[in-house]
């Protein structure tokens, strides 16, 4: 048989081979760090037998698929150490997940954070045992029994919606037995470097009508320093969680009364009125035309659309002149509407109409995070309709302007082409002219991209922009899709310059995603403190005494009169209590005023960037201020004014 590895090269084997003996094969380094398999595409164990040509990749601990295997033993070590330890707990679910792993968990007296000690050391037990994980099935009926026999509910539900004829795979790793497809480790005994990080509740399947389950979630690492820097980047979130900063700083709040629906505050307002204003001076010098739909239409559009078949469980309905209307969830069937309201020539197209559109949608409550999840937001839409030469040059323009934004941010990003999925719609020539289209814009931006195989949308590919924030997470929040069926659907047309009628083709994007998350990943990329241009508070004016508050008064005047975002502190507390309380609420600028600075008619500046600045004219403070906020510059902060 000839095997076929991931660089092309091949090697060629007599006999039938273990993953695990063709990566000794290969080199003895390269089997001490694998974790599985990959034949053909499928994730596999290492202790899979292949026994005909095949292409195969050795996954290691670097490989997405290595990860999954031994982030998916550790669930199973967890799992194990709860069984010992509690041996009433049932077990429900346990993958591995991006960043980890977890398992579901359920007992009548349920886990608490107490507990998690206790199992960590019991897992250690299990690592130092070094266990194999051994393979087998059962048929459908007999692996329903066995279940039944250990009294494990769950994984009786689990195999009881499996075909009857499907063959169940178990895991077992001692007394310990899991229903599994895998891949897993071969033992136990590289899970060293784990830890146990937080419990939340999980409804049994996600359904809100089922039982509420213990949910444990844990991290693993193949190296102790991997796991500290990991735990270090958490610790370092909690402090920058949006949800924290937003109350502490004033700018949104949630309530019992509106779940999912988020309240801005007056400086939260004037965070989210910033970055319209900055969305609508891009957009304007990009050629977009802005528009706005209605909030709710009636059920036929969304027929027509699409979604009330697709979507409907994820839309708020009512009924209006016994008829039925949806709030709507997406802006692209208003934004049609908007293209149909007038005759359109080619010589009209490329046209690019954008939306800061509401939209709500329902999302179930355990899914809901901050600003990151929620039911109600905006989002920043735009739908270019364009003749089929104008594709590539559009996709770049969208492409360029998404870059523009994340750059002004100090994001880096990296780029995703996904191509099309096997439940589509539409001609193979149509599709294979919009990948290549977005294929060719991005190389002509030399735009380095993965493509995902068959992850498009069912109505054509997509491309899609993961930015990486300051502290190394990732968020997935510009999108650029091509769409041929929405023109199709809506009959959607312009006339050529032949005179005759033509089908548009369709562009949906968005570049912040949703407003209310982009602020919230902002919040917690700045960890608060805004680059003067996007603060609520670009400077304080604080004075030494009650002496000199007129002055204070004064200065405060002359920069809300130049623009500038300022307030004063009046409060009856020393300047130095003043100063931390505004180092606290992360403003870019305090200008402290006294006797000196009245008689000379100066301020005294600091900043968060260089800390004491010294006395400054106040002429020359509020130009130089202007044009930072013009030039819209993300200035360093200093180390200590950080803390």
């Amino acid at each position: 048989m000839i095997i076929t590895l991931k660089d092309g090269s091949k090697k060629e084997y007599d006999h039938a081979m273990s993953v695990i003996d063709i990566a000794s094969d290969i080199s003895e380094g390269l089997a001490r760090m694998a974790c599985a398999g990959e034949m053909d595409g499928q994730a596999v164990d290492l202790r899979t037998v292949v026994d005909s040509d095949c292409e195969l990749s050795i996954l290691t601990f670097q490989d997405e698929g290595g990860k999954a295997a031994f982030r998916h033993t550790a669930s199973h070590i967890m799992a194990q150490a709860i069984k010992r330890l509690y041996p009433d707990a049932k077990l429900a679910i346990g993958p591995s997940v991006s960043d980890g792993f977890y398992y579901d968990i359920d007992r009548e007296i349920p886990l608490t954070a107490e507990d998690l000690e206790k199992i960590e050391a019991e897992m250690k037990k299990i690592v130092k045992e070094g266990l194999p994980l051994e393979r087998f099935e059962l048929p459908r009926e007999e692996a329903i029994a066995f279940m039944k026999e250990k009294e494990e509910p769950y994984k009786v539900e689990l195999i009881e919606d499996l075909p009857k004829d499907a063959v169940i795979s178990f895991y077992r790793q001692g007394e310990f037995t899991d229903l599994c497809a895998g891949p897993h480790l071969m033992t136990t005994k590289p899970v060293k470097a784990f830890k146990l990080t937080s419990l939340a509740g999980a409804y049994w399947r996600g359904s809100e009508k089922n039982k509420m389950l213990t949910r444990i979630y844990g991290t693993a690492f193949t190296k102790k320093a991997d796991l500290e820097e990991h735990l270090a980047r958490i610790e370092e979130a909690k402090k920058r969680d949006h949800r924290k900063l937003g109350k502490e700083l004033g700018l949104f709040m949630m309530r019992d009364e509106g779940p999912g629906f988020p309240f801005f505050l007056p400086k939260g307002m004037v965070l989210k009125n910033t970055l319209l204003d900055y969305w609508r001076e891009i957009h304007t010098k990009a050629g977009y035309v802005e528009i706005s739909t209605p909030i709710m239409l009636s059920r036929h559009l969304w027929e027509t659309s699409g979604h009330w078949d697709h979507y409907k469980e994820n839309m708020y309905t009512t009924v209006i002149d016994e008829q039925d209307f949806a709030i709507k969830p997406m802006n692209c069937p208003g934004g049609i509407l908007a293209y149909q309201s007038e005759p359109r020539s080619y010589r009209d197209l490329p046209l690019r109409m954008g939306e800061l559109g509401l939209v709500h949608r329902h999302e179930k409550s355990g899914q809901l995070h901050g600003l990151m999840r929620v039911r109600c937001f905006t989002q920043d839409d735009a739908h270019i309709f364009m003749t089929p030469d104008q594709i590539r040059d559009e996709i770049k323009g969208v492409a360029s302007l998404i870059d523009q934004v994340y750059s002004l941010f100090g994001f880096k990003y990296h780029v995703e082409l996904s191509t099309r999925p096997e439940d589509s719609m539409g001609s193979d020539e149509d599709w294979e002219m919009a990948t290549e289209a977005l294929r060719g814009a991005l190389d002509d931006l030399g735009l380095d991209y993965v493509v995902n195989e068959g992850d498009g949308a069912f109505y054509g590919p997509k491309i899609d922009f993961h930015l990486e924030d300051s502290i190394g997470r990732t968020w997935q929040c510009g999108t650029i899709q091509l769409d041929f069926q929405l023109p199709l659907r809506f009959e959607l047309e312009y006339i050529g310059a032949d005179g005759e009628k033509h089908r548009p083709i369709m562009i949906h994007r968005v570049a912040f995603g949703s407003i209310e998350r982009f602020i919230g990943i902002l919040i917690e990329h700045f960890a608060g403190a805004f680059p003067t241009w996007l603060s609520p508070i670009q400077v304080r004016v604080l004075a030494i005494s009650d002496k000199y508050m007129d002055y204070g008064k004064k200065v405060l005047a002359e920069l809300q009169e130049a623009g500038i975002c300022a307030d004063m502190d009046t409060r009856a507390e020393k300047i130095g209590y003043k100063i931390r309380e505004a180092r606290l609420e992360k403003i870019p600028y305090m200008l402290v005023v006294g006797a000196k600075e009245e008689e000379e008619g100066l301020v005294s500046v600091r900043s968060r960037f260089l800390g004491d600045e010294g006395q400054k004219d106040l002429g020359g403070f509020i130009t130089a201020i202007k044009e930072e906020i013009k030039s819209r510059e993300i200035r360093e902060v200093k180390a200590e004014e950080q803390k």
